[in-house]
C-alpha cells in the first residue's frame, strides 16, 4: 500500500489491496502492522478472501491504472525517500580507479 500513501487516492480499499496481494502466486504474503486496528484489516482480509478471477484482477487494476500512471503515490519508485542508499551516499565508498576511467571517456 506503498506505506500508506496509496490509500488517499480513493482508488482501492486497503482490503482490495490485500486481496489482490493474497491472489498473487506468493506463498508469503507481509503486510506491516502498527495498530490493533491494522491487525484487525489484516484478519479481515484473510477471513474474507476468496481467489479473484481473470475480470476481478482486470476490474481491479483498471480502477487503479489512472492512479498508477502518474506515480504520486508511488514515491519509493520516483523518489529517492525510501532509498537508504541515497541518503547514506558514504555506504558505496569511493569509485574504483576503472570506473573514473569509463566514466571520463
Amino acid at each position: 500500500m506503498a506505506n500508506g500513501i496509496l490509500l488517499p487516492s480513493n482508488t482501492v480499499t486497503p482490503i482490495e489491496c490485500l486481496h489482490y496481494a493474497l491472489n498473487l502466486p506468493t506463498s508469503l504474503v507481509i503486510t506491516g502492522i502498527d495498530s490493533m486496528e491494522i491487525l484487525d484489516q489484516a484478519f479481515e482480509a484473510v477471513r474474507t478472501f476468496k481467489p479473484m478471477n481473470d475480470e476481478q484482477v482486470r476490474s481491479l487494476l483498471a480502477k487503479t491504472a489512472e492512479a498508477a500512471s502518474r506515480g504520486e503515490f508511488e514515491p519509493f519508485k520516483t523518489s529517492s525517500i525510501y532509498d537508504g542508499t541515497a541518503e547514506n551516499p558514504d555506504w558505496l565508498g569511493e569509485v574504483p580507479e576503472r570506473i573514473q576511467q569509463l566514466m571520463s571517456v
